[in-house]
């Protein structure tokens, strides 16, 4: 699993197509809504925790569909399946580097971008808080999609239609707990909950599917 992780760190740093692509992405949106909005600095500050998790969750789909394709093309993904390590645990390797490559440096900029939304600090670090907990649900649950999508032509435009349903529910509590302060507790609690149900899940789901794809 070591080896893989490393692996999977490499090829994201010398591709660039992880954290640099994604925090890109995530700035340019964030830049261009207050071109869409308007002078609108009230509006702006209300819609802004929504607009940074938007942000993130579709920053988060841009990596997706190399997640396994690569290893597909080089014939990795053969060994991965012949190979004694269990593929669930190699699944939860690749969703980890894939989580810390794209996901994380998503959440570490979210401060930042939350200054350019007239949100306040103090709001800012909840989003970003929230995101470190939703993150990993949202990464697992692609990992699903990837798996499913790697063998399919076109696979990389199916992968988001298959992806963004499952993802609703994360989307749904990790703004309800960025934009109601008061009542953060609950929320968090069960993006957590949907981080820690999706780590049982996924890696069964998506070994499955690589299973069967690959048959």
């Amino acid at each position: 699993m070591s080896a893989l992780l490393g692996r999977d760190f490499k090829l994201a740093l010398r591709t660039g197509g992880g954290a640099l692509m994604g925090v890109l992405f995530f700035l340019v949106l964030i830049a261009l809504l207050p071109f869409a909005v308007g002078p609108d600095l009230p509006l702006l500050k209300r819609i802004g925790p929504a607009m940074l998790w938007l942000g993130a969750l579709l920053a988060s789909l841009l990596t997706l569909d190399r997640l396994f394709a690569a290893d597909h093309d080089d014939g990795a993904l053969d060994l991965m399946l012949m190979a004694r390590t269990p593929l669930e645990l190699s699944v939860i390797a690749k969703a980890l580097a894939h989580w810390i490559t794209s996901a994380l440096p998503l959440v570490v900029a979210t401060p930042l971008l939350g200054l350019m939304l007239n949100i306040e600090p103090a709001v800012s670090l909840h989003v970003a808080l929230t995101l470190l907990a939703g993150t990993p649900a949202l990464t697992l649950i692609g990992v699903i999609g990837a798996a499913l999508s790697v063998t399919l032509r076109r696979g990389g435009l199916l992968l988001p239609i298959l992806v963004l349903p499952l993802s609703v529910p994360v989307l749904i509590f990790g703004v309800a707990a960025a934009t109601t302060p008061g009542e953060f507790g609950a929320p968090f609690l069960i993006l957590l909950a949907l981080s820690l149900v999706s780590l049982a899940a996924a890696p069964f789901a998506a070994a499955a599917a690589l299973r069967q794809g690959m048959e």
